[in-house]
């Protein structure tokens, strides 16, 4: 076992040391936010109405009022920033009530993958996302390529931000396990797991056009399968109809 003294100094020459690496972060100047940004680039916010856009606004405002956003060796732009709070913003756009609060502090964006202890040049660097846990509790990592990505490509189901922040929802009620009862109406919590477990044995004996990943855990399924919802939810209501109805009960969406 580590002396608690070590690993005191160790913890703190990390942090300390991860800090000088990080440029200034570029946080929102005002609380005005570009509604025409949003437009061009977010497609969940082009397909609302006049008062929900408005309301997107404002929550996006806060986000990023409230939480810090730090490039780790990379620039990043009010683009980027935006990207980060709509991802942010999507998954609990029907619950206006909701904050991130102690949940989230900082989000540490990387140029691209980084591996697990967030080295940059390692070569098995395949992490696109993390949500922070022990010290690096309340904080969230996010490849900057990825968060592009996501929003660039409206043709598949991926999108790595929305996904982190799906597990950070998930971890709301104490535990990431795929199952976000703080969403969930409690009549729907039995009937969420148990889908889920079908779903997952379902996929030993088809071919499944969720994402391989999704079928890790009940975790990552959940993370993945909202991705999915989002970003393609017209697809995923063809393909899964079960499942969308499901996920439109879990996020509110009609």
């Amino acid at each position: 076992m580590i002396p608690l003294i070590c690993l005191t100094i160790v913890v703190f020459l990390f942090i300390n040391g991860a800090m000088n690496k990080k440029q200034a972060n570029n946080q929102l100047s005002s609380t005005k936010v570009d509604s025409a940004v949003l437009s061009k680039h977010v497609l969940f916010y082009q397909k609302l109405n006049e008062a929900q856009k408005k309301q997107f606004e404002t929550e996006v405002a806060e986000f990023l009022n409230d939480v810090k956003i730090t490039a780790v060796n990379t620039n990043i732009t009010e683009l980027h920033n935006y990207l980060i709070a709509s991802s942010a913003v999507i998954p609990v756009f029907a619950f206006p009530e909701w904050k991130y609060g102690r949940l989230l502090n900082e989000v540490l964006v990387y140029d691209d993958t980084f591996s697990k202890d967030f080295k940059t040049e390692a070569v098995n660097r395949n992490v696109l996302g993390m949500v922070g846990t022990g010290y690096l509790d309340g904080k969230m990592l996010l490849s900057k390529h990825a968060l592009e990505l996501g929003f660039n490509n409206q043709s598949d189901k991926n999108n790595t931000a929305i996904h982190e922040f799906v597990h950070l929802i998930d971890k709301a009620d104490g535990d990431i396990d795929g199952v976000p009862k703080l969403l969930l109406d409690k009549q729907y919590v039995i009937p969420w797991i148990d889908m889920v477990y079908e779903e997952m044995e379902a996929s030993k004996i088809k071919n499944s056009d969720i994402n391989a990943y999704g079928y890790t855990n009940k975790t990552e399924f959940f993370a993945v399968i909202a991705e999915y919802f989002f970003e393609r939810p017209d697809l995923f209501s063809k393909k899964h109809p079960k499942l969308f109805e499901m996920m439109s009960k879990v996020f509110k969406q009609k």
